[in-house]
C-alpha cells in the first residue's frame, strides 16, 4: 500500500509546533537558527516582482479585445476594485473593534523598545507615484504600485496588437505559470522557515507571544461574515436579481474545493462549471471574468490584509491616522490585484504591504504558521467574490439565463 504524503499545510503546522518546542527548550539560544527563517523571507521577496508583473499582464491581456475591455471588462474590473475596497474597509472596521494586536509586545524583535514607523505618503502622492517615470528603476526598487500600472498598460497594448500581441500574451502567461511554480517551490520551505522564526520568537517571549493570534483569526472570520451579509447578499439579491437559495445551494460545492486547496486558480474549473451550469451565466462572460478574478480579485485577501496591518500597527503602537487609512485602502486594493490565486500568495503580499506601510516584517513568520486557517477563509471569499461579480455583470449584460419564476424569488 502506497504511503500517503503529508500536505504542505500539515508540514507547516508541524514546523509551527516544532518551532514552539525548540523555543521553549533552548530559550534565547534558539536564535541560532533564525537565519533559516531570514532566508525563507528573502526567497519570498525574490519571487514577488516577476510574479506580479507576469500575472497582471497576463490577466489584462486575457480580456481578448478592446470592446470587451471597454464594455464588460470595465464593469468586471470596476466591480472587482469597488468590492475589494469595501472589503478592506470591513476588515479595518472589524479589526478596530476586536483589536487583535493590543497587548502584544514584540518590540524587542526590532532591537528597540519602540518602533518608529516610516512616514506614509499622502493620497495624492500615492496616486502620482503609481505612474513610473522609469520602469527599470521600479523593477530594481520593487515599487509594486508602479509595476502594476505598467503591467496594465502592457496588457492593453497586447490586446491592441491583436495576433502579434496574442503570441506574446501566450509567452507571458507561460512565464506567469513559471513564477507560480517557483512560488510553490519556495512555499515548500515554509515549514523550515516558520519553525526557525517561531523558535527565535518563542525563545525570547515564551508562549505569551501567541495570545493575539487567535484574535487575528477571529478578526478575519468575523470580517468575512460581515462581508457576506453586507456586500455579497445585497449584490446577489438586488444587483444580480438572482435567487439566494439557488446561489447558496450551488456555491457550497465551490467552497469545499476552496477550503481544501486554498487556491483560487485551483478552484477555477469547479467555479466555472457551477457558474455556467447551475447559475446560467454565459461562457462568453465567465471564460474571462473568472480567470481574471482569480488573478486580481481578492475580497477575502483584502479583509486579511487590513486585519494584518491593524494587528501589526497595534503591536508596535503605530497610530493609523485617517489619511493613513485611506492610503491603506488604495494600496491594498492595488497590491491585492497582484496576488496570484495560488497557496501562499497572500503571505508574499503581506510582506510587501507591511513594507509599504512602513511596518516591520517579524510578524510574517508568526502569521505563516497559522495561515492555513486564515487562507481557507481568504480563498473561499476570494472565489465567491469572483462568482458574485460575474453574476452582477451577467445580469446587466443580459448574459444570465435564469427562469422568470426564479428571478421573482431573488428577494
Amino acid at each position: 500500500m502506497k504511503k500517503k504524503k503529508l500536505s504542505l499545510a500539515v508540514k507547516t503546522f508541524i514546523g509551527f509546533a516544532l518551532g514552539i518546542v525548540i523555543g521553549l527548550i533552548f530559550g534565547e539560544k534558539a536564535a541560532v537558527i533564525k537565519p533559516l527563517g531570514t532566508i525563507f523571507l528573502n526567497m519570498i521577496k525574490m519571487v514577488v516582482v516577476p510574479m506580479v508583473f507576469f500575472s497582471i499582464t497576463a490577466g489584462v491581456a486575457s480580456l481578448g479585445d478592446l470592446r470587451k475591455l471597454r464594455n464588460i471588462g470595465v464593469k468586471v474590473v470596476g466591480l472587482y476594485a469597488i468590492t475589494s475596497a469595501i472589503s478592506v474597509l470591513i476588515g479595518l472596521l472589524v479589526a478596530n473593534v476586536i483589536n487583535p494586536g493590543k497587548g502584544f509586545d514584540m518590540s524587542a524583535l526590532s532591537g528597540t523598545s519602540e518602533y518608529e514607523a516610516q512616514e506614509m505618503p499622502s493620497v495624492i502622492d500615492t496616486i502620482v507615484n503609481a505612474f513610473p517615470s522609469n520602469i527599470f528603476e521600479a523593477f530594481v526598487e520593487a515599487d509594486m504600485l508602479q509595476i502594476i500600472v505598467f503591467s496594465v498598460f502592457l496588457g492593453v497594448a497586447l490586446i491592441m496588437m491583436k495576433e502579434e500581441g496574442e503570441r506574446l500574451s501566450y509567452a507571458i502567461q507561460s512565464l506567469a505559470n513559471v513564477m507560480y511554480k517557483i512560488t510553490a517551490i519556495v512555499m515548500e520551505f515554509s515549514p523550515i522557515g516558520v519553525a526557525a522564526l517561531l523558535a527565535e520568537s518563542v525563545g525570547t517571549y515564551g508562549l505569551d507571544i501567541f495570545g493575539p493570534l487567535g484574535k487575528l483569526i477571529l478578526t478575519v472570520y468575523a470580517s468575512d461574515v460581515v462581508l457576506v451579509c453586507l456586500m455579497y447578499v445585497p449584490m446577489i439579491a438586488i444587483l444580480a436579481r438572482f435567487p439566494l437559495k439557488r446561489f447558496f445551494k450551488g456555491i457550497w460545492k465551490v467552497w469545499v474545493v476552496t477550503v481544501s486547496t486554498t487556491s483560487s486558480s485551483g478552484t477555477l474549473p469547479v467555479a466555472t462549471s457551477i457558474t455556467n451550469d447551475e447559475f446560467g451565466v454565459s461562457p462568453e462572460l465567465s471564460s474571462f471574468s473568472l480567470p481574471l478574478g482569480a488573478t486580481i480579485n481578492m475580497n477575502g485577501g483584502c479583509v486579511f490584509y487590513a486585519a494584518a496591518i491593524v494587528f501589526t500597527a497595534q503591536i508596535y503602537g503605530v497610530t493609523l491616522t485617517p489619511a493613513a487609512l485611506v492610503n491603506i485602502v488604495l494600496s491594498t486594493v492595488l497590491l491585492a490585484m497582484g496576488c496570484p490565486g495560488v497557496p501562499g500568495g497572500a503571505i508574499i503580499m503581506t510582506t510587501i504591504l507591511l513594507t509599504n506601510m512602513g511596518l516591520p516584517l517579524e510578524v510574517v513568520g508568526l502569521i505563516a504558521g497559522i495561515f492555513r486557517l486564515i487562507d481557507m477563509a481568504d480563498t473561499t471569499f476570494n472565489v465567491t467574490g469572483d462568482v458574485v461579480t460575474t453574476l452582477v455583470v451577467a445580469r446587466s449584460e443580459n448574459l444570465l439565463n435564469v427562469p422568470t419564476d426564479d428571478v421573482s424569488k431573488a428577494v
